[in-house]
C-alpha cells in the first residue's frame, strides 16, 4: 500500500464496525480533484477485503477517478451507477461512483457533488457521508459566501432538512484520544473576545450529547481546558478561568453534565489524565490538535458534531503535491469510512447509550 510521512495524509481509526448488510452504503465525496482525495479512496477501495471497509460510493467525476488510478497505476474497475443502493452489491467487485449532476451553470462539481451527498444521507438512501479534502477556494469558484466546508453543510442541513440552522462542533478522534476545539481556524489573538458563555455552554453541551448518541456513552465525562498556562493560577495569569470558564462549568455541573475544569492544558493529556474522562473541550485549535496529533498522528477522524446526519473526514488537507505520487496514505480516510458507518448503524438502530 502506498505511503507517505507527510502531515497532510493521516491514518486509520478508532472504530472498526461497518453498518449491517441491509444498510444503505456510505456516500463519500470527491474532494478537491486536484488532491489526494481521489488517490486515497482508490487506494482505500483496492484494501477493501483486507480492512474489511464498509460499502461506499464515490459522488464524483468517473473520468477523472479513472485517470487518477491509471496515473497510480492501479487496476481498478469503475462503474457507474444512478442511485447509492446499486453501490452495496458492485462495491465487492468495482469502484462505485455516482455521477455529480451540477444544479446550474454556475454550480461547480464540488458543491453539486457535496448536496448531492447530503441530500441522499437526510433522504436514507445513504448510510451516513465521508468527505475527502478541500480547499475554500475550491469551495467557493464563483465568490460564493461558504466560509468553509463544515458551515456549508450546516446551510445545507437547514436547507434541506427544513429546520433551523445547526451549530457544528468539530470533534478529533482516535482510540486514545476524542478534543473538540471550542473556537477553531481563528487567530490565536482573536479567542480570548471569541470565548463567551453561549459559546462554551453550547460546544459542552453539543460535545455531551453526541458522547450519548453516537458513542454510547450514558454519563459522558467531559474535561475542559482553561485558556492561560496553568489555567490562569486564579487570576494571576488571566482572568479568563475565573471569570468565564469556572461559571459556565459550575452552571452545566448544577444541570446535571460531568464536567471538570478548568485544568491547565500542559497535564492534561498524558495516560493516567486521559482515563479520566471521555473528551476534552479546549478553547483554541492547536490545544486540541496537538496532543491528538501527537499520540495518532496517523489515526485522527474529523468528525461533525450537531449536524442531523452524520459526517466524517480524513484528519488532514488536500495534499496537493502528493496526488498522482503513489505516496499517499489512506489511514485516516479508512478511520472516517469505519467511524461514519459505526455511528450511522447506530443512529438507524436507534441505539441508546450503554452503561459502563
Amino acid at each position: 500500500m502506498p505511503t507517505s510521512n507527510s502531515d497532510e495524509a493521516h491514518a486509520a481509526g478508532p472504530a472498526h464496525a461497518s453498518a449491517a448488510s441491509e444498510l444503505p452504503p456510505l456516500a463519500v465525496t470527491m474532494g478537491d480533484p486536484a488532491g489526494i482525495g481521489p488517490d486515497i479512496t482508490l487506494i482505500s477501495w483496492l484494501n477493501r477485503a483486507a480492512l474489511a471497509l464498509p460499502a461506499f460510493v464515490l459522488v464524483g467525476d468517473a473520468e477523472l477517478v479513472a485517470e487518477r488510478a491509471l496515473q497510480l497505476g492501479l487496476a481498478i474497475p469503475i462503474e457507474r451507477v444512478s442511485e447509492f443502493a446499486a453501490g452495496r452489491e458492485i462495491f465487492a467487485r468495482a469502484l462505485p461512483v455516482l455521477p455529480v449532476r451540477p444544479a446550474g451553470a454556475d454550480q461547480s462539481l464540488i458543491v453539486a457533488g457535496i448536496e448531492q451527498a447530503v441530500l441522499a444521507v437526510l433522504e436514507r438512501r445513504a448510510l451516513a457521508m465521508v468527505t475527502n479534502p478541500l480547499t475554500k477556494s475550491a469551495l467557493n469558484p464563483a465568490g460564493l459566501s461558504y466560509p468553509g466546508h463544515t458551515e456549508y453543510l450546516a446551510l445545507l442541513a437547514e436547507r434541506f432538512g427544513g429546520g433551523p440552522r445547526p451549530r457544528p462542533v468539530m470533534m478529533l478522534a482516535a482510540e486514545e484520544l476524542k478534543v473538540v476545539p471550542a473556537t477553531v481556524h481563528v487567530p490565536i489573538a482573536a479567542v480570548p473576545s471569541l470565548l463567551t458563555r453561549e459559546l462554551l455552554s453550547e460546544t459542552i453541551a453539543i460535545t455531551a450529547a453526541a458522547l450519548r448518541q453516537d458513542f454510547g456513552l450514558a454519563a459522558p465525562r467531559i474535561a475542559v481546558t482553561g485558556l492561560n498556562p496553568h489555567a490562569g493560577e486564579d487570576g494571576l495569569i488571566g482572568k479568563e478561568e475565573r471569570d468565564l470558564i469556572g461559571p459556565v462549568l459550575a452552571s452545566l455541573a448544577a444541570r446535571g453534565l460531568a464536567v471538570t475544569g478548568p485544568h491547565a492544558a500542559d497535564t492534561l493529556f498524558h495516560a493516567a489524565a486521559r482515563r479520566s474522562y471521555d473528551a476534552v473541550v479546549a478553547m483554541y485549535h492547536d490545544q486540541a490538535l496537538i496532543p491528538l496529533k501527537t499520540l495518532a498522528f496517523d489515526r485522527g477522524v474529523n468528525i461533525t458534531l450537531g449536524l442531523p446526519f452524520v459526517r466524517t473526514s480524513p484528519d488532514h488537507g488536500t495534499a496537493f503535491s502528493l496526488a498522482g505520487t503513489g505516496k499517499a496514505r489512506p489511514g485516516s480516510f479508512v478511520a472516517a469510512l469505519r467511524l461514519a458507518a459505526e455511528i450511522g448503524a447506530r443512529r438507524r438502530a436507534g441505539l441508546g447509550p450503554q452503561r459502563r
